[in-house]
């Protein structure tokens, strides 16, 4: 096929985003954060240090970042030589890496970690970010595909990957109706190492070519949480005392109230219970407090360092970045985006600290590890609101049950760790020489 032909549907795709570029630049002004400049949206990111081999893997925001922290560490490990630049779009996500780079530098080893932010995908600002990166690996998170920076990255040499490929069946759908523009996008890819056999098919059915295709499962699986994580979660556990706890991580408008609705049908049965309610964007915070008080319950807020006492309902993890010690000092997990229609979030999360884990019945982002808690009798689902609060009620009344999905849960996590031995193994092949 003639290369004019194979470039129309990305002129048309960058034709468009100039067209939109006021609301593109009004939604970057809103995603900023104080260590970084607005102009990196850009492509002018600072100029590197010249002579230092550089490796670039872009994460979405929060969660993915969180996600691909062992990725993060083991590449940091792998190669020694190279400093890891991880870009995001979100400017939750780029305090979740400076989180990283903190904890690194508490350790002595901050310097090989950066973060920028990425591009917005015009082709210009493509061409500038590449250029002045030039990194030797380009890596991305899930489902980020941007066509020019991927046809950037071609153009200068630059290997790229996509890790922990992810194309839920409604993201599919979407993506189908701009298939020219994805199967060339896919087309300069040069290995994507899906989750499942069925994002493997989707992204081929897209245009991605199959011989470049592996499946080597989620790295989500892979999460280990750190001694400093679990002995968090331990001190909070023994502050909030024999009490019931639960905690309902990463909700969304509209899933607030269902889930306040739940506890106070809990606190007629268990009038000491409480509720760590966890928003997923910051932003809510604020909104979310305010709705707590709209009914009548009393609240602490971790933001303000106020303590939950014995009346207390609601409190309140308005900070960034400890979800995983809030999962794991609760009694139960309740992960969010699964009572409205958002498609769900991280269920492994709650697994890997050892909680049981609680879903609504929207899980098209997670249906395949939904699929493999429920097959391994680790996963309670529930419709609605009620049926949440009588399913809290009844595990916990039953402490024996509690502990045996708590036990099932990490059983699950690891049967099915590896993805990222085989992630890093895919990565290898394409570094010549490293």
């Amino acid at each position: 096929m003639p290369a004019v032909i194979r470039r129309w549907p990305r002129w048309l795709y960058s034709a468009a985003l100039y067209l939109l570029s006021p609301l593109l630049w009004r939604r970057v002004w809103r995603e900023h954060a104080l260590t970084n400049l607005r102009r990196e949206r850009l492509g002018l990111l600072p100029r590197p240090p010249a002579g230092v081999p550089r490796l670039w893997l872009h994460c979405a925001s929060v969660g993915e970042v969180q996600a691909a922290r062992p990725l993060i560490e083991a590449l940091l490990a792998a190669y020694p030589r190279h400093h890891l630049v991880v870009t995001t779009m979100t400017a939750t996500g780029a305090e979740r890496v400076h989180a990283l780079i903190a904890s690194r530098r508490r350790a002595g080893q901050a310097e090989r970690l950066q973060h920028g932010f990425v591009p917005l995908d015009f082709p210009g600002a493509a061409r500038r970010f590449v250029a002045r990166l030039s990194p030797a690996l380009a890596i991305f998170f899930e489902t980020e595909l941007w066509p020019n920076l991927l046809a950037a990255c071609r153009r200068r040499g630059v290997p790229t990957a996509v890790v922990n490929g992810r194309l839920s069946p409604r993201a599919y759908r979407g993506y189908r109706r701009v298939r020219p523009l994805m199967a060339a996008a896919l087309g300069q890819l040069d290995w994507l190492a899906a989750k499942s056999r069925g994002d493997a098919e989707r992204f081929r059915a897209l245009g991605m070519p199959v011989t470049r295709i592996d499946v080597v499962g989620s790295l989500k699986y892979d999460l280990t949480p750190d001694p400093a994580t679990s002995e968090a979660s331990k001190r909070l556990c023994t502050r909030l005392g024999s009490r019931p706890v639960w905690v309902a991580g990463s909700t969304h408008p509209g899933e607030d109230q269902l889930l306040l609705e739940a506890h106070a049908r809990l606190r007629q049965h268990y009038a000491d219970a409480l509720l760590i309610l966890v928003p997923r964007h910051p932003q809510r915070f604020a909104a979310v407090a305010e709705l707590v008080r709209e009914r009548g319950m009393t609240l602490a807020r971790r933001s303000l360092e106020e303590w939950p006492d014995q009346r207390t309902a609601v409190y309140l993890g308005d900070t960034m970045g400890e979800l995983l010690v809030l999962y794991g000092a609760a009694d139960l997990a309740f992960v969010g985006g699964s009572l409205v229609a958002v498609g769900g979030h991280n269920l492994l999360e709650p697994a890997a600290m050892g909680v049981p884990v609680l879903t609504g019945p929207e899980l098209a982002n997670f249906a395949d590890i939904a699929e493999t808690l429920r097959q391994g009798g680790a996963l309670v689902e529930v419709a609605d609101s009620a049926a949440l609060a009588d399913t809290l009620v009844t595990l916990f009344l039953d402490e024996a049950e509690r502990h045996r999905l708590a036990e099932a849960g990490l059983a699950v996590v690891a049967a099915n760790r590896g993805a990222l031995a085989r992630t890093l193994a895919g990565l290898q092949r394409l570094l010549p020489g490293e």
